[in-house]
C-alpha cells in the first residue's frame, strides 16, 4: 500500500512538472471553446443545439496532449525498468498512472467542462450532467490513453501514434455522454446514455491496465 501511495505520489507531482500538462491541456479546451463559436453560424439559438457535444468533442481531444509523458518519460530515463523490477507488479503501475492521469488532468477539464458548455450556448441546467459525463469519460479517456501510450513507447512520432490508437477507443464515450446530454436537453430518458458511459470506464479501468503492461514489458524487452 505504501508503495502504490508513494507512485501516486510521484506520478501526480510528475504531472504538474516540467511545463503543466494539466495547464496545458485546459487552455487547449478553452482555447478551442472560445474560437469554435466564431467559425460558426452567430445566431445563438442554432450553436446552442450542438454545444454540448461540441464541447465534449473539444474535452476528447484535450485528453490527447499530455498522453505521451504517461510513459516515454519513464522509458527513456531508466525508471520504468526499475518499475518492472519493483514491488508492484507492472499492471499495478499502469492503473496508477492512469489514475494519476485522471486525476491530474481529465478531472481540471471536466471542472472546466460545464462553463465550457455554458459559454458555448448550453444550457444552465445541463451544467451538472455535463460534469458527470466528463468526470466519467475522463476516466475512460485517462486509462484508455495510458494502453496508446504504451503502445506507442520506443516510436519516433508517439503523439500520432497515440492519437491514431486512441481516437477509435473514445468514440464510444463521445458517444455516450453525448447522447446522455442531448437526451436530457430534449426532455427524454438520459439515464441508459449514462450508465453505458459508466460501463465502458469501468471496463476500461479493469481492463486496460492488463493490455497497457504488455505492452510495457514488450517495449522493455
Amino acid at each position: 500500500m505504501s508503495a502504490a501511495l508513494a507512485l501516486f505520489r510521484r506520478e501526480l507531482a510528475l504531472a504538474w512538472a516540467g511545463g503543466g500538462g494539466p495547464l496545458l491541456a485546459v487552455g487547449f479546451y478553452a482555447g478551442v471553446a472560445t474560437l469554435a463559436p466564431l467559425s460558426a453560424d452567430p445566431a445563438p439559438h442554432r450553436f446552442a443545439a450542438v454545444a454540448a457535444g461540441l464541447a465534449w468533442v473539444v474535452l476528447a481531444l484535450a485528453s490527447l496532449l499530455s498522453l505521451e509523458r504517461m510513459f516515454e518519460r519513464d522509458f527513456e530515463d531508466g525508471a520504468l525498468d526499475l518499475l518492472s523490477l519493483g514491488p508492484l507488479p507492472l499492471e499495478a503501475v499502469a492503473a496508477i498512472k492512469a489514475l494519476t492521469q485522471w486525476v491530474a488532468v481529465a478531472l481540471p477539464l471536466a471542472i472546466a467542462a460545464p462553463f465550457a458548455a455554458i459559454a458555448l450556448g448550453a444550457a444552465p441546467a445541463l451544467a451538472p450532467l455535463v460534469l458527470a459525463t466528463a468526470a466519467m469519460g475522463g476516466l475512460a479517456f485517462a486509462f484508455v490513453g495510458g494502453l496508446g501510450a504504451a503502445l506507442a513507447l520506443g516510436s519516433r512520432r508517439g503523439g500520432l501514434i497515440i492519437a491514431l490508437i486512441v481516437l477509435p477507443l473514445i468514440a464510444p464515450p463521445v458517444i455516450f455522454g453525448g447522447g446522455a446530454l442531448y437526451a436530457f436537453a430534449a426532455g427524454l430518458p438520459w439515464a441508459p446514455g449514462f450508465l453505458m458511459l459508466t460501463a465502458y470506464a469501468l471496463a476500461a479501468a479493469a481492463l486496460s491496465p492488463f493490455a497497457t503492461a504488455a505492452a510495457c514489458r514488450n517495449a522493455l524487452s
